[in-house]
This record gives structure tokens, sequence and C-alpha cells, in this order.
């Protein structure tokens, strides 16, 4: 059976001077495209909503292909698509009675397939709005051990639907280039080495803590910003007054905007400590019964845990890092050392083994038991339980390799049943 396997490569165009003008206005017709899509196909409170491409198609492409000049019309189609596909996205999150509404596409993105672009190993052709424009990649001098030499530049990998964005800050365009290759292979996990990253989200202390000992953002500074917001809205629907009114809808939700912004800076945490540590997976707790297992309701994490794992999820596609969920249960209190689980074993942030005392930060520990427990499903998807890839998750002090010949049932490992690279008396806390 064949699998394919992909990896984005992120690398610099070399786009003349008199042609970026090009292609940001073909951007601006591009996010025209998705963002009529969106207001045709966006029928919620009173509809159903259109998540068809095909349907999206058939009513809007012609309208589309008249009102926009020389836009290409595998670029329209892909403008249509993305929009009907985030529609569809946001029709799962409102039947799981999450609050969600219309897309809107203001930012530089355009995808690009080979129908609208021609991609070589060293530059790449974009259809633009006013013909083709060439770009040559700005390479490393020494590309064999990065992701260019490895995926871009690799005969083995074809180029795949990719996209181009634009850094406004540096005034600089990147393709972000999909390489796949087809492996023969049981399945994708056996088909390469798989390492992952385990990641703990928390209510109280950090927002996230990882199997190497990383800690990304405050959750209680986030909590307390939440708190003062509400008070000031709170305060003003008090107040009854116009110009109470007038402010409170001016600000609007300000505390939605800034928890976006400071859940995107930690989801670049996350992913930059996966790339730091060669990870191919990182692993969050499955989020379905996130409401039943936080008592107080409302506690940012009943909606944050979703938002900073679907972040990091598109932040990590970029770099060819699979986003993954495992079955939460006894992650607090499974020691990660021995496989020893007691409630006890937990004290708020302090993990104290009953069993091994092995002691460390109780949301550190917690994380390695995530990473673990993908790394254990990563092992057991392969065909044969005696061969295949290495499947590691990593540590602060290294990586530890799970023992193919013991991995039948996901039940607490012991030491005995995994080996290391590396000694592990450096992580946190012990």
């Amino acid at each position: 059976m064949g699998w394919e396997v992909t990896r984005t490569v992120r690398v610099r165009l070399d786009v003349p001077d008199d042609r970026k003008s090009d292609l940001h206005a073909t951007n601006s017709k591009f996010q025209y495209c998705a963002n009529r899509t969106a207001e045709w196909a966006w029928r919620y409170p009173d509809k159903e909503c259109i998540t068809s491409k095909n349907e999206a198609e058939d009513a809007i492409y012609d309208d589309l292909r008249e009102e926009i000049d020389y836009l290409h019309a595998n670029l329209v189609q892909k403008a249509i698509k993305r929009a009907t596909n985030d529609i569809d996205n946001c029709v799962d999150r409102l039947a799981e009675g999450e609050n969600t509404s219309k897309p809107e596409y203001d930012t530089f993105s355009i995808v690009y397939d080979k129908r609208a672009a021609t991609y070589y190993r060293d530059k790449v052709s974009l259809a633009t709005v006013n013909g083709r424009v060439e770009c040559e990649y700005d390479l490393p001098d020494d590309p064999e051990s990065t992701p260019h030499g490895a995926y871009l530049l690799n005969e083995d990998y074809s180029f795949a639907t990719s996209t181009v964005h634009y850094d406004t800050e540096t005034d600089e365009f990147y393709l972000h280039a999909a390489m796949e290759r087809e492996i023969d292979a049981s399945s994708p996990e056996k088909a390469e080495d798989s390492r992952v990253l385990g990641v703990d989200c928390n209510v109280d202390d950090h927002i996230a803590v990882t199997s190497t000992g990383a800690f990304a953002g405050n959750a209680d500074y986030f909590n307390h910003k939440r708190r003062e917001f509400e008070k000031r809205r709170a305060s003003l629907q008090q107040t009854g007054t116009r110009s109470a009114h007038l402010t409170y809808q001016r600000i609007g939700d300000r505390f939605g905007r800034w928890s976006e912004d400071y859940l995107h800076r930690c989801s670049k945490e996350l992913v930059a400590e996966a790339k730091r540590h060669d990870c191919t997976h990182i692993a969050f707790e499955d989020l379905e019964q996130i409401r039943e297992r936080i008592s107080d309701g409302k506690k940012f994490q009943q909606w944050a845990f979703r938002a900073l794992q679907e972040q990091v999820a598109y932040k990590a596609d970029e770099h060819g890092i699979v986003v993954e969920t495992v079955e939460p249960s006894y992650t607090s209190q499974q020691c990660s050392r021995c496989g020893c689980t007691l409630k006890e074993n937990r004290d708020e942030q302090r993990f104290a083994c009953l069993d091994c005392s092995y002691s460390a930060n109780a949301d550190y520990n917690a994380a390695k038991n995530v990473a673990r427990k993908l790394a254990l499903k990563l092992q057991r998807g392969q065909k044969s339980l005696t061969g295949g890839a290495f499947c590691q998750y990593a540590l602060k002090s290294g990586v530890m390799t799970v023992n193919a010949t013991e991995v039948a049932s996901d039940t607490p490992v012991s030491t005995e049943r995994e080996s290391t690279d590396k000694p592990t008396s450096s992580v946190v806390g012990s």
C-alpha cells in the first residue's frame, strides 16, 4: 500500500522589484474572491451554510470571473475552495456549541497548484494579474542538513499545492512549498522514524508545558486579563449612559483579539520547540471532555485549549509536523519514570511518585506521559511489533525510544521497557 508523506518547506522568494506590485494585486483579487464566496455561502443563523465547493463554483464562478480582470481561473477556484473549506470548519464548531462567525480574508496568502504555478528545484513561475513572474529561491549556502535539502531539493519529493505569503515587517515573499512523496509502507508512521513532543495544557500557572521542559505562556496572567476585561464591560453596562454604551460597542471583543494574539505567540513557541528537537509529531490531550474536566466553567481553557491547538496545528503543518491528540486519562497521576499511577502522586504543581520517589514539576511529568502515549500509538500502527521505524518522544535531556516488543497495549510503561540515548538526570525537577 502506498502512503503520501507531505513535508512543507518555507523558502524566501527573490521577487524582481518591478513585479512585487503584481503579486500584491493578485493577492487582493484572490482575497476578494474568497470574501465574495464567504458572503454568498454563509447563511447562519437563518439557513444552512453552503460548504460544497462544486455548488459554490456553479453559483458564483462565472460572476467572479467577470468581476475580476486577469486573475487566473485556477486561482479563482482555489479562493472558492478556501472559503467553503473554512465555512465547513465553522459549521463543525457551531455543531459543537461554539461561537464563530463568517470567515473574512485580509492577509496575504495565495494558493497555487501546478496549473497556476510551475515549480522547479531552484525557482518558481507564478501566475499573476500581469502575466507570469519568475522567482528564484533564496537557498542556504549548505542546504544538505536543512529542510531545503531534505525535501525541496530531494528528487524523491514532488511539488504539491503550495501557498505564497508576504512578510510585511521584512517586505519579503515566501513560498510554503508542500513536498509530497509516496512510500510503500503499511502505515505512514512506519515509513519514517517518529519523534513526539508532548504538550500538557493548563488552567493555572503556565498555559502549556512540553515534554522537553519548555514552558509557554502565563495562564494566571491570561485569566487576570479576562477578568479585568469582563469587569470593565459589566461596569459600562450598568452605567447605562449613551457614552458608556458607545464605549461598550467600541471596545467590542477587544479581549478576544488580545487573547488570539497571545495564543499565537504561545503556539509559535511550541512549534519552535518541536523543530528544535527534530520532532515529527506534537501530541495534545483530547479535548472532547474538556468541559466536564474543568469545574469552573469560566476558566479560559474551555475555549483556549482548542484555539491553541488549532493555531499550533496550522503553524506545524507549514513545517511538516503532524499534530495529534491522545486519550487524557491519568496523565497527571502517572509517574513518567516508573508508571506508578496514584492520585496521591500529584500535589498541585508538584509531582512526587510514591513508588520510585521521582519528583518533578507536575505539568512536565504529564507532558512526558502525553508524548509517550502518542509514541506508543504510532508504534502500534506499524505492521510488525518486532521491526520498523523508531518511535521516540523528546525529553529535555534527550529522547526516549519506545521498545516495539513491549507495546501491545497502552499500559503504564516502566523504564525497563524503554531505552534512551542520553541519561535523564538533568530533566526539570530531577
